[in-house]
Parts: C-alpha cells; sequence; structure tokens
C-alpha cells in the first residue's frame, strides 16, 4: 500500500493506478449496453475525462469553481467528477429523488456554474428551476433529444455531453499541459465536494469535504479491512450523490484498482448480481432484510422435507459460526454437518448473489443484529460501518477477521471518538483504534469524533459549522452509542429520542428493530414523546399481506392512508404482542395504525438516504395519533 503523500488527492488516484497497479488496457468501468455487459478501460477513460476537461478549461471554469450533478450512477458520473476534479473544480452532487425547489436551493447555496443531468425525467426538473440560478451557465444533458429544448428560453447555455467529449478531443492539444499543470496545483487541503445533508430536521446543509479527507478516509478504511485486492470487481447499485458509495465502492476502487460495474436499477439488481458475479458490493439494511425474508419465505413455504432441512441448515450454521466466533475448533462432525447445509442450502442462496462474493459492507443505517446473524449463519460475511457525511464517512467499520453482531467495528486508524454524556458533556472514554481491547464497554451517550475524517465545515453557514464542531475539534455526530466488546454500537440518534410521561427515555431504533423481526412488517414509525405508552405506524410486508389476504394492487392505491379492516390489524397484532417480550414494559407499543403505502420522498416524509423525518409525519398525521391515544389499550 503507497504512501498518502504518493496519493494526496482524488484526480491523482486513476494516475496512481495506470502507472503502478494496471495497464491502461485494464477495464475500469462496466455497464450494460442493450443486452451486453461493456467494459471501458482506463485508458478510454482518461481519454474522456481530458477532454471534459479542456472544454471545462475553454468555457472560463477555474479552480475552486462549483459544477453540480444530477444522476443515476453510470460511466459518465466518473468522466464527468474526474474532469472537474482534476482542474480543481469542486463537485455537488444532487440527488437525483429532490424536488425542483430543492435542486433550486442548492444550486444557489453552492453558486453551481454548470450542471451534468443523466436523464430526460432529471433534464425537465432541472430546466423548470434553471432560470432563478443566476450563477449557472451551462446545462449539460446526457439524453441527445433534450439537448435543444427551450434553447431559446433558457438563460444558461445547454449543449450535451457527448458534443462536449467531441469538441475537447479537438481542443486537448493546446489544453493538455493546462490541464497536467492544474492537477499538480491542487493541494490535499482544497476542497473537493460538496454533498448536501438530507435536511431531516430543517434546511440542506453543504457539507465541504477536502481531497485530504476523502483520501486519508480510504487508505485508513483498507488498513482496517486489508482483504480489499486489485482482482475484487465492485457491483454499484447506491446513489454516488452519497457519501457512503462514493467513498466505499468509487475512492476505495481509484485507490485499489478494483472495476466497478454499474447495476441498471434497483428492480434488475438481482438479475444483475447473477451476471456480474460481484465479489463485493455496498448496500443498506433494507435490501438485507428483504433478502433475508425472501430467503426465510423461499426456504419454509413449501413445508414439508424442503422446510425440515432449510431450518435444521440454519441450526448447524449458527452452531458452526458461534464456534468460530469462539475460537474454537468446529469439530469432525460439525464440519461435516456444515458442509452438507452448505451443500444442500448455503450454495442456493450464495448462487443468487452471483456466488463470488467475499463480504458486503452494511451501511446508511443500523442493521438489526438477527439480520447480520443470519448472513453469517449462511456463511455470508456482512461487515457494517458508520459514519456521517460530515466525517467524509467512514469513522468505525467491522474488521474482516472479527465479528460483533449489533456493533459498527472498530475505530479507523488515525482519529478519536469519544463518548460524551448528553446532560452533563463529561467525555466518559476517548477511543482511537489503537487503544482497541477486546473486553472494553461503557456507558451510553453522544458519539463525538475528531481527526482527518472531519469536515472543513458547511458552506454559508458558520453558526451551524461552529455548533456541530466545537473549540477542541470535537464533531457532535447527534448520535448516541457507547462501545461493546471494544466496537462501537449506535443506539439511536439523539433527535430521535423519546422521553415518556414518566420520564423515561426511549431509543426508537433499537424498539423498531425489535419489531422489525416480523416478517409481517416492513416498517415501524414509533410514537411516544411525552406520552404515558408508545404507540406506531405499521408499514405492512406488502407481498406478504397480498398473499395471506389475497390483495390486489387496487387495495393498495385506495386513497385512504390507513388500513382498517379488523383481520388485518389482528394479524399484525400477534407479532406486535410476541415480539413485545422481548422489550422492557416501558416500550412496548400498545397501539398502532397499519399505514397503506409505506412513507415517501415524494410527500416529504423521508429523506434521500431513508430516513423518517419525525417532526413532517407527526405532524401530517397528528389527527391519526391523537386517535390512537384516545382510545383504551390493553394493560401487560
Amino acid at each position: 500500500m503507497s504512501t498518502l503523500n504518493e496519493r494526496p488527492t482524488i484526480p491523482s488516484l486513476i494516475r496512481y493506478l495506470v502507472k503502478n497497479i494496471h495497464p491502461e488496457t485494464q477495464p475500469f468501468l462496466s455497464h450494460k449496453v442493450g443486452d451486453t455487459w461493456v467494459d471501458i478501460t482506463y485508458a478510454e477513460a482518461i481519454e474522456k475525462i481530458d477532454a471534459i476537461s479542456a472544454w471545462f478549461l475553454s468555457i472560463g471554469i477555474k479552480k475552486g469553481d462549483r459544477l453540480a450533478i444530477i444522476m443515476d450512477n453510470s460511466p459518465d458520473y466518473i468522466f464527468y467528477d474526474q474532469a472537474l476534479q482534476q482542474i480543481g473544480g469542486v463537485n455537488t452532487s444532487i440527488y437525483p429523488t429532490l424536488s425542483e425547489a430543492e435542486v433550486e436551493y442548492i444550486l444557489n447555496d453552492s453558486g453551481a456554474k454548470t450542471i451534468l443531468v443523466g436523464s430526460t425525467f432529471l433534464f425537465r426538473k432541472v430546466i423548470k428551476v434553471a432560470d432563478n440560478c443566476p450563477e449557472l451557465i451551462r446545462i449539460i444533458a446526457c439524453d441527445r433529444a433534450e439537448r435543444n429544448k427551450e434553447k431559446s428560453t433558457l438563460k444558461a447555455g445547454l449543449t450535451g455531453l457527448n458534443h462536449i467529449i467531441e469538441e475537447g478531443r479537438k481542443l486537448l492539444p493546446d489544453y493538455s499541459q493546462a490541464i497536467n499543470a492544474a492537477r499538480e496545483a491542487i493541494l490535499p487541503t482544497d476542497l473537493s465536494c460538496l454533498i448536501y445533508t438530507s435536511g431531516t430536521t430543517g434546511t440542506p446543509k453543504g457539507v465541504m469535504l477536502t481531497h485530504y479527507n476523502l483520501v486519508e478516509n480510504v487508505r485508513t478504511s483498507l488498513i482496517q479491512i486489508p482483504v480489499v485486492e486489485k482482482t475484487d470487481l465492485f457491483l454499484s447499485f447506491l446513489p454516488l450523490s452519497h457519501v457512503f458509495e462514493r467513498t466505499a465502492t468509487y475512492h476505495i476502487s481509484l485507490y485499489a484498482g478494483c472495476k466497478i460495474a454499474f447495476a441498471q436499477s434497483l428492480e434488475l439488481l438481482a438479475r444483475n448480481m447473477g451476471e456480474v458475479k460481484p465479489t463485493i458490493m455496498n448496500c443498506v439494511p433494507r435490501l438485507l432484510e428483504r433478502i433475508h425474508d425472501k430467503a426465510i419465505k423461499s426456504g419454509t413455504d413449501a413445508g414439508g422435507i424442503k422446510a425440515k432441512i432449510f431450518l435444521w441448515a440454519l441450526k448447524i450454521g449458527r452452531q458452526y459460526r458461534l464456534a468460530k466466533e469462539a475460537g474454537k475448533s468446529p469439530g469432525i462432525i460439525l464440519n461435516a454437518e456444515y458442509a452438507l447445509a452448505e451443500k444442500l442450502v448455503f450454495s442456493k442462496v450464495k448462487e443468487k448473489t452471483g456466488g463470488r462474493l467475499k463480504f458486503m459492507i452494511s451501511g446508511g443505517g443500523a442493521l438489526p443484529k438477527n439480520i447480520g446473524e443470519f448472513f453469517g449463519d449462511l456463511g455470508i460475511k456482512i461487515l457494517e460501518g458508520f459514519g456521517l457525511t460530515e466525517t467524509s464517512p467512514v469513522m468505525a467499520v467491522t474488521e474482516y477477521h472479527r465479528q460483533v453482531y449489533g456493533t459498527v467495528g472498530r475505530i479507523i486508524p488515525g482519529i478519536e471518538v469519544g463518548i460524551q454524556n448528553v446532560d452533563t458533556k463529561q467525555i466518559y472514554t476517548i477511543q482511537t483504534h489503537d487503544t482497541f481491547k477486546e473486553d472494553l464497554q461503557t456507558d451510553e451517550g453522544e458519539i463525538i469524533v475528531r481527526g482527518h475524517c472531519v469536515m472543513k465545515g458547511y458552506l454559508n453557514k458558520p453558526e451551524e459549522t461552529a455548533g456541530t464542531i466545537d473549540e477542541q475539534g470535537w464533531l457532535h455526530t447527534g448520535d448516541i452509542g457507547r462501545f461493546f466488546k471494544g466496537n462501537l454500537q449506535i443506539t439511536d440518534r439523539l433527535k430521535n429520542m423519546l422521553v415518556n410521561a414518566y420520564g423515561k427515555n426511549i431509543y426508537p431504533t433499537p424498539v423498531e428493530n425489535t419489531y422489525l423481526k416480523s416478517p409481517k412488517i416492513e416498517g415501524v414509525f414509533l410514537i411516544g414523546d411525552k406520552r404515558e405508552h408508545i404507540t406506531a405506524i405499521i408499514i405492512p410486508a406488502k407481498e406478504t399481506l397480498q398473499e395471506t389476504f389475497n390483495l390486489t394492487e387496487a387495495f393498495f392505491e385506495q386513497p385512504e392512508q390507513f388500513i382498517e379492516n379488523k383481520e388485518i390489524k389482528d394479524w399484525i397484532a400477534k407479532d406486535i404482542k410476541i415480539y413485545s417480550n422481548e422489550l422492557a414494559k416501558f416500550e412496548r407499543i400498545k397501539n398502532f395504525k397499519v399505514k397503506r403505502r409505506p412513507f415517501s420522498m415524494e410527500e416529504g416524509e423521508i429523506t434521500p438516504t431513508m430516513k423518517a423525518k419525525r417532526k413532517v409525519i407527526e405532524k401530517k398525521y397528528a389527527e391519526a395519533i391523537e386517535e390512537l391515544y384516545s382510545q383504551e389499550v390493553e394493560a401487560d
């Protein structure tokens, strides 16, 4: 592994790769064109990157300018990002799912000069707000059919990405030296990107991340997980507009020399996994929960001998995993049983992922402990990571050889993580990578961090920056957690904490995860702040509900927000009662509403990273919530 000084900035990574790790002819990216997966070599990528950079320079783009991008993952995203980064531009990422008003806000707050738009749908969204963005001088459309639409009415110029590449190739002889000089002039402390936070509690904030933040985060993460190799293949489907996928797939691949294949869509992900056969993937807990639910359903639905074999295999898998985790030899009999379970059951599940996965990294939310254990029983390694946009993002990640389910792993090298009492502000403990002890357990408090991963600040928001990073350099994450067996364990968000009428603190996430063990439940939104007991809005598992009650799509399209069918409510109530036994009495759901459709971004109920906007939901469904508390509930 090279030193940071050899690769101090994002655009230097690809140049290092073709000089020291791979030949230019090595495939770098892959995407599906029609029915065929098409590879793009490093040489082909660099040629397009340089052409776009030449065009940027020709229209006056200079170091420090913000250049926006709104598109789904694709090779074009990489070309555009690398092209702007190597001349000192700042990538301003915009989630494709954001509203027109949010797109307009980000373009104006960042002062973006150009924007690359990835589809006809997104193009229409951007042109509706473009004239309200005075700094925007150019809209670049990927879709040729939209290139000249409304050109005469737009203040900003309009062109196509392919046209830029064609023009840039002609300009390259005159600009190649300027590109090289611009790339060499970039400092590690310079701004690399602006990533706007999801805004669960207010206006989105532009997180300023430097080249040093991002490169050092990758370097130290790879020290933590040294099993990533230049022969690995990532399948990318999480949005590159989010810092998790950008760092844990894109930047890690640039640093280690891995190949990236882009999934066509979430709907086609399962098929793409079978076609591409990835060795590493990043994912979110919800995807793993769905795989878990489908595997359980497939293995047990038929009943009879098939179900018995499936359940037997899971039992053997658990015994084998626990023996390995305890550092014990499984023994001859258990080894033989495990080999049979692998042949009869586990291999069939693994085939659906392509059959080559070394591991998956789960991020963007807490992974329920039972889901991690389930995959461990199958012999599929799930590493869990933790961090924020403001921390570049990785603060901790599971070590490959040491799994503690329900935690997010060991602190990465080079940073300090503290646990601070929420009320007294006393710091209980400060831990680093080097102080790791397997028996360390601490009290719970707010997680604070300082070191190389901490952002430069929020763009145009000095007060918010000062409120997040204190005078000692500690960034206050707003997450509650502790150390357990030496690993960081997340309890909940500080702002999510409910305090009931009797002063009991209730963290919703672990309570919600308990009820999410039910195959009947897809989502839980807990309510109970300043109330005598807990209630909830339940999102049912749609497929299971449809099959159980023989429902059509029309049932879910009815205008009523909540399902009042007593049979359905009683069906869910059975599992609520079962899983309530795992919780303290004051944490148990006493009454609930069954929501017909999931919370959505379009309705403003969740963020692009699928986090519930508590204030929005509580205000929107205030009447239904009051109804929950006006009804009598059974005592425990």
